[in-house]
């Protein structure tokens, strides 16, 4: 059995693509990497260990998700380790390249490795002299590293050269050192699938395309080439962890039940109405002017992408069925203007006497006859599209609503973000749009129309 086999546990974010962890120190303390500020999974799996949380380490100013760093200083007393470069505002021990902090028979080594951001660190795990592993943030991932445009598109190239250079740093420890990443598969601070969340510096040494850049310029050309687009929301998360999250009391606050009358005075105040019930129940009614978010793992992408935060929210779930998780994938990302939640559902809105529309999901057989809008990410579009069809990515739409096709079925891979689309539409003033239930490759075998590759077709993205 290995080290980490006994000692630590990855936490898998799959909403965001992102692993925290918590190692276990074997005396009764834990170290928690990258916490996110919602601490639920993180908590139980240390209650299950009877550990406390008696350090938080921070391998940089995250930027898709508020640190739980601060928070675990705040109830557990946990020592808060992180860049000195970030400047953080509140209290932490700020770390610079190769400062170890001693927990306790292991010890922690800072290893600067910028790029994905300015104070970005490594962490390298050691005992005495052994290398037991390395965090390694966004800096040297599975497959890939994480990108480098967060800071603005004219520092994409500066940062990717930096990318270059702390990667290779990395890749000169043993083969043999297990390599525990941030970010991963589904995280739109890198780019490649897959299953694997963690590696070793020899497997990456072996298999990572951009580690097999022959030189520093190939490499730059080749991560820059596929970096996609990235939630709006990651503009302010950064500097909201320099500042310090806000601290939570014990216990998340309840998400108050609202009545009937009192949604609509939120909404005639400017507050969104977000339905998370599954899409086929919004199709079916919802409350005009909703915007659909279908509660998945998914759901704080969305939310942060397509939402203004300082807007109030008021949830519509299924009656019986609080939206706790909202709540926490709300807060993780900042969103705590949280409203409420309609009290009864869709049901009592009706019974109130409220009104509802309806937007129909139709199978792919009977959603010919209609432009065909397509939401999906740029590189899901040009791997296979049905020929003629519009292209706006969804996290593009909020202000380009003029640009979709008049009467359009909406489509994506399976029908959610679709109905989110066709639910912005519908609040900006479309009527007449339908939502495809399935994705391109359902349209095409039903139609005939074999899809195709590249951007043709193309109108906005």
């Amino acid at each position: 059995m290995s080290f980490a086999d006994d000692h630590l546990v990855p936490l898998v974010d799959e909403g965001l693509g992102n692993s925290s962890y918590l190692l276990d120190l074997g005396d009764g303390r834990a170290l928690a990497v990258d916490a996110s500020r919602d601490l639920r999974t993180l908590r139980s799996a240390a209650a299950g260990r009877g550990l406390r949380v008696a350090f938080a380490a921070d391998t940089h100013l995250h930027a898709d998700f508020l640190s739980g760093a601060r928070q675990l200083a705040h109830d557990e007393g946990a020592a808060v380790l992180a860049p000195a470069a970030g400047r953080r505002a509140f209290d932490h021990t700020g770390l610079a390249d190769g400062d170890d902090t001693d927990l306790g028979g292991l010890a922690l080594r800072a290893l600067a490795t910028p790029g994905h951001t300015d104070d970005h660190l490594a962490y390298l795990l050691l005992d005495g002299t052994h290398a037991l592993g390395v965090f390694t943030g966004g800096s040297l991932i599975v497959g890939a590293a994480a990108r480098t445009d967060l800071l603005g598109a004219d520092r994409a190239a500066e940062l990717a050269r930096a990318q270059y250079r702390s990667l290779h740093r990395l890749a000169r420890l043993p083969d043999a050192t297990p390599v525990w990443p941030t970010h991963g598969a589904g995280s739109f601070c890198s780019a490649p699938p897959g299953t694997e969340r963690t590696t070793t510096v020899g497997a990456q040494k072996r298999t990572n395309p951009l580690l097999a850049a022959p030189d520093e310029e190939s490499f730059v050309r080749k991560l820059l080439d596929g970096l996609g687009s990235h939630p709006a929301y990651f503009a302010r998360l950064a500097e909201a962890n320099r500042r310090g999250p806000g601290l939570l009391p014990d216990g998340a606050p309840a998400l108050p039940a609202r009545s009937p009358a009192h949604v609509r005075a939120l909404l005639a105040g400017g507050a969104y109405a977000v339905d998370v019930r599954p899409a086929a129940q919004f199709a079916a009614g919802h409350i005009p002017g909703a915007v659909s978010i279908p509660l998945r793992p998914a759901f704080a992408t969305w939310l942060g992408w397509l939402l203004p935060e300082a807007a109030p929210l008021v949830f519509v779930a299924e009656p019986g069925r609080p939206p706790d998780d909202a709540f926490w994938q709300a807060y993780k990302i900042g969103y705590e203007r949280l409203a409420g939640i309609l009290e009864g559902g869709m049901p009592a809105w009706l019974a109130d006497g409220g009104r509802q529309a309806a937007t129909p999901l139709l199978p792919a057989d009977r959603a010919g006859g209609r432009p065909y809008l397509d939401v999906r990410q740029r590189s899901e579009f040009t791997a296979g599209h049905v020929p003629g069809a519009v292209h706006i990515e969804l996290g593009s739409l909020p202000g380009r609503e003029d640009r979709a096709p008049s009467g359009a079925l909406v489509a994506c891979a399976r029908g959610e973000r679709a109905m989110t689309a066709a639910s912005l539409l519908e609040r900006a003033g479309h009527t007449g749009l339908a939502v495809l239930a399935g994705g391109p490759a359902d349209y095409a075998a039903a139609h005939g129309r074999p899809l195709v590759t590249g951007e043709e077709g193309e109108a906005a993205a």
